[in-house]
């Protein structure tokens, strides 16, 4: 599955993140830990928890049907990291909606670790604010 978004969105192509589900205020993404995503204590870096949560509540946010006209950006995050994650293991994010008043809305990512057995383990939670907002090309001047 792909998004217009994807195509333009580097981070994501970095981390190795496939979409496996969209709809309007949902996307499960998923993606495999690889050696270099790790930190000094050898379990995955918070960041890249992070980015990978941050990366599907983008996805949730900016509906495929979008006219162009307006983008959804983050206008702030909360993250928890519940239990360590490893090189090798495939992580998944489910990203979903919870409210939406005007231009702005909550949405909930849960990031799960696949285990050995096939199991999965809620490793972090992140809740993101977002904002509606005009287009931006990103070539505009500050």
């Amino acid at each position: 599955m792909t998004h217009p978004m994807l195509a333009h969105d580097a981070a994501s192509s970095w981390l190795g993140i496939t979409i496996d589900e969209l709809a309007d205020g949902h996307a499960a993404l998923s993606m495999t830990l690889r050696p270099e995503m790790m930190n000094g204590f050898g379990v995955s870096h918070g960041g890249m928890i992070f980015a990978f949560a941050d990366s599907a509540f983008a996805f949730a946010c900016n509906p495929l049907d979008a006219d162009g006209s307006t983008q959804t950006v983050a206008s702030g995050v909360d993250v928890n990291f519940l239990a360590p994650s490893y090189a090798g293991q495939k992580l998944r994010a489910i990203a979903s909606r919870r409210a939406a008043t005007g231009r702005s809305g909550l949405y909930d990512v849960q990031v799960f670790a696949q285990q050995e057995d096939g199991a999965e383990q809620l490793i972090a939670e992140f809740r993101g604010r977002s904002r509606t907002v005009p287009a931006r090309s990103g070539k505009e001047t500050r």
